[in-house]
């Protein structure tokens, strides 16, 4: 029984160091494997055979040890070392790495598998993908960029594919302008040299006066017998503002058209603000009317930069075939005054489109400790065809600063162009300040918008809880997805799945998904790696031990099978 039991119990030892052998290999094989756990092998003793379970002490005798023979050992359990691999520097945004006890999901052919290995690159359907083509869960976002938090996707980062604008909501205007300048008195005034009338031949004295509701079919100067249009004339407009050309605008006659549409047009093309609290000239309201004299008078706004002047040249018309000039002499009565500045700008509507606002300004009153700029906003990218879009007024305190009304909103239609209308937009003018020089008088510029034309995405990075922000060539940030990790309550219990990932197994728990910094998961580092946590030393040592227990337990069966051979020559 004695030698019998010695050969098996070493025969037992072979096997087990055969299997720490094994299990050293493959550590030392994966030393090199990003993401990798190194395994031990733990040992426990197998039962004993029992010789004598020993005596109590009497009085004649002090008692006796029990009498065991060992049956050797066997392995107890082959645990995994989830401690913290190295964390080294890539040169990639897709490579991850966890500091912290979580693991990142990727979906296999048979459900969601589980990694620590973050060598993570972009397939050609712009997934983020495994080196074995496995694709990173996390969640995605919505069409409006936010966190799609109630289930998990597959991760998307559509490089060069993905194009988005920003509409302009924030205008900052900048620069300074000379409170102590001239204060505005008035705005022009012109009126037409001809009288109109609504009959051919017709006069003014004779009762015949056009007005708003004259049909331009039947508009002629006083005392003419030839209509100034005729149906089927496009009459085009271009005035000039403050010594700017206008954009021009045009007018198709036919035979409803009525001389009001025509005094419309040219009010909304000069970008007349009235109402509310904008100055009157002698207690009428800025804008284009035709008086009881046949005559058309144009009021403008105050300002310098506001002052209008309408030529002979600035009415055209064609009927497809010739055109001609339109001879509507004006003369001015008085020239808009007083300091003022304008600049233009552009903001972006929600599809990224380029739309020219116009912003001038002039000073409207001052006192004592205070004075009061006028501001007028316009834009010939509006979608109807009032160049009109807001008007208000800012004041600096006794320092240059803006006291009341720093910001304030305006409103820009878009109809018809497919993008959001209409735009809100808040303009700032706190930065302005109120201190000049004569010299250098009043000047405005845009501080800054924060709308964008289209831009692509082309390049991304990704922060410490996973999130993922796309950065677009136009300057646009927005959130693409975020990484998810997942925890386990026994993580010794996954089942090793190959590709460095490992399967959920029955004493592992379930996977409890968490976002990376939350519940012990740890945090993620882009632009890095986790290396094997194999230790090359240790594993050479552990490798010596095994080898010479191995070679122990060779020695030991080597010898019985000597004295085997002995007793069987003795009984010859």
């Amino acid at each position: 029984m004695g030698l019998t039991s010695a050969l098996t119990t070493s025969l037992n030892g072979l096997a087990l160091n055969e299997q720490t052998i094994d299990v050293i290999g493959n550590n030392i094989a994966n030393a090199g494997t990003n993401g990798y756990k190194a395994s031990n092998v733990l040992f426990q003793t197998q039962l004993s055979r029992t010789l004598s379970v020993g005596s109590r002490p009497t009085t004649g005798n002090g008692g006796t040890n029990p009498k065991q023979i060992g049956l050797g050992a066997n392995s107890a359990a082959i645990v995994k070392d989830f401690t913290q691999g190295s964390i080294t520097n890539s040169a990639s945004p897709s490579d991850l790495a966890i500091q912290g006890d979580g693991f990142f999901i990727v979906s296999g052919s048979d459900g969601n598998v589980y990694t620590r290995a973050g060598n993570f690159n972009l397939s050609s359907e712009d997934s983020l993908v495994t080196p074995a083509g496995l694709r990173v869960q996390g969640y995605g976002v919505d069409e409006d960029f936010n966190l799609v938090t109630t289930q998990l996707t597959d991760i998307e980062i559509p490089l060069g594919d993905l194009t988005v604008a920003q509409q302009t909501r924030n205008v900052e205007i900048s620069g300074a302008v000379l409170s102590t300048g001239s204060v505005s008195t008035q705005g022009t005034t012109l009126s037409s040299q001809d009288a109109f009338v609504n009959t051919a031949g017709g006069t003014v004295v004779g009762g015949d006066t056009a007005s708003g509701t004259t049909l331009l079919t039947d508009l002629y100067k006083d005392g003419d017998t030839t209509a100034l249009f005729n149906a089927n004339d496009v009459i085009t407009f271009t005035p000039r503002k403050g010594g700017r050309l206008l954009e021009p605008q045009t007018l198709a006659v036919t035979a409803t058209t009525s001389l009001a549409e025509l005094l419309t047009m040219m009010d909304q093309t000069l970008g007349i603000h009235s109402g509310g609290d904008v100055p009157t000239e002698g207690g009428s309201n800025p804008g284009i009317t035709i008086d009881a004299n046949g005559l058309i008078q144009v009021i403008g706004n105050r300002g310098s930069v506001n002052d209008i002047s309408l030529t002979l040249g600035d009415f055209t018309k064609t009927d497809g075939t010739t055109s001609a000039t339109v001879e509507i002499p004006f003369s001015k009565n008085q020239t808009a005054d007083g300091e003022s500045s304008i600049t233009d700008f552009i903001v972006y509507d929600s599809l990224g489109q380029e739309v020219n606002v116009k912003l001038t300004t002039y000073l409207e009153s001052r006192d004592s400790t205070s004075s009061t700029f006028r501001y007028f906003l316009e834009s010939n990218d509006d979608s109807d065809a009032d160049v009109v879009l807001a008007n208000g007024s800012f004041v600096f305190d006794g320092v240059g600063e803006v006291s009341s009304g720093a910001i304030q909103q305006f409103s820009i239609d878009r109809n018809n162009t497919a993008a959001v209308s209409p735009m809100q937009i808040n303009i700032d003018f706190s930065t302005l300040t109120g201190i000049s020089t004569t010299s250098a008088g009043s000047a405005i510029t845009l501080q800054s918008q924060d709308g964008s034309s289209p831009g692509s995405l082309s390049r991304f990075v990704i922060d410490e809880t996973g999130v993922i922000n796309g950065i677009f060539d136009n300057g646009i940030i927005r959130t693409l997805g975020q990484v998810v990790l997942a925890r386990f309550s026994n993580p010794q219990g996954l089942l090793d799945n190959g590709n460095t990932t490992f399967l959920e197994g029955v004493s592992s728990g379930t996977p409890f998904l968490v976002t990376a910094g939350n519940f012990g998961a740890g945090t993620i580092r882009s632009g890095s790696i986790e290396l094997s946590n194999t230790d090359i030393g240790r594993n050479l040592v552990d490798l010596i031990v095994s080898s010479t227990n191995y070679r122990g337990n060779a020695r030991v069966i080597d010898s019985v099978q000597r004295l085997v051979d002995e007793l069987l020559l003795l009984g010859r």
